[in-house]
């Protein structure tokens, strides 16, 4: 297809695509002229990818830009590609971001203590799941250290969240993720699974947090009535 169409079926300006390419956010086309040149299916999905990214998920091209080179690394096994690429999006900041502060930046050393209480709760919170794989990346995964950051932010306000408390919502979020992948495993070619992972973590997030939302209303409801 010419650039017109991948315009028409992508939604994105013929200007934004020129951009993205500029970027190198996009593979160039197979040229067929001096200055024409064809794409094919797979550009219109990575555009797809993109457009998530930049308009949904916020990423700054930079980021994006790292993100797609672990999607394209084909040096890496499937595990350690998906894992590259999605470490590479942007997560809320963890420890390493204020470690051993309160939300004010004025809790010193009891800070450092409840920053080491909630990884500890992290950590038998894994070793109860027998999740070793996030155990081994614990020291260098972004999630690991958002998770512990947020368990530290619920003790500092006065919510205990340890590790039995935890395990119930992990279990289930196992559940979503066996799903997740299930999904992406109905895509045929290595890319096609990692870009779509990759834009599933942007686009299906909005859902699970609304459809959590609903499934609390729906139990209210039912436990309590409507009044």
């Amino acid at each position: 297809m010419r650039l017109a169409e991948l315009s028409e079926r992508s939604g994105v300006a013929i200007a934004t695509i020129k951009y993205y390419l500029r970027e190198g956010l996009l593979p160039p086309g197979r040229r067929v002229g001096a200055t024409t040149a064809d794409y094919d299916e797979g550009h219109l999905r990575r555009l797809r990818l993109v457009r998530a990214m930049i308009q949904v998920g916020q990423v700054p091209v930079a980021r994006v830009r790292t993100v797609l080179a672990h999607v394209d690394d084909e040096s890496l096994g499937r595990t350690m590609r998906l894992g590259a690429a999605l470490w590479a999006l942007p997560h809320e900041p963890g420890p390493a971001d204020g470690e051993g502060e309160g939300t004010d930046g004025a809790e010193g050393d009891g800070g450092d203590a409840v920053m080491a209480a909630a990884r500890a709760e992290v950590d038998e919170l894994l070793r109860t799941l027998d999740w070793s794989s996030a155990r081994e990346l614990g020291g260098i995964s972004q999630v690991h250290r958002s998770l512990v950051a947020a368990v530290a932010t619920l003790m500092r306000l006065g919510y205990p969240w340890d590790a039995a408390l935890m395990a119930p919502y992990a279990r289930l979020m196992h559940q979503v993720a066996v799903r997740d992948l299930d999904f992406v495993e109905t895509f045929p070619s290595e890319a096609e699974k990692v870009e779509t992972a990759v834009a599933a973590t942007i686009l299906f997030q909005p859902v699970l947090n609304a459809l959590h939302r609903l499934a609390q209303e729906e139990e209210s409801a039912r436990r309590y009535g409507l009044e």
